[in-house]
């Protein structure tokens, strides 16, 4: 198993990796944009599932949308 598939992040975490807020990193969770699990009351957010949620969204991107 390689590193991306064994690091595990928080909620702090992946905003901070997204560069977005905390309550805007819960909203994606919520609705199971990004998947996680939970220990206790913890997001568990794994990085390959953080991967796929960009990949998924840059997917989204049509190259017609963008003007020069």
């Amino acid at each position: 198993m390689d590193n991306a598939a064994q690091t595990i992040y928080n909620v702090s975490e992946l905003a901070e990796y997204l560069m977005i807020g905390k309550n805007a990193a819960y909203e994606l969770l919520k609705n199971n944009k990004i998947k996680s699990f939970k220990v206790g009351k913890i997001h568990k957010i794994p990085l390959w599932a953080i991967n796929e949620y960009i990949k998924n969204e840059c997917e989204k991107i049509q190259p017609s949308n963008f003007t020069r």
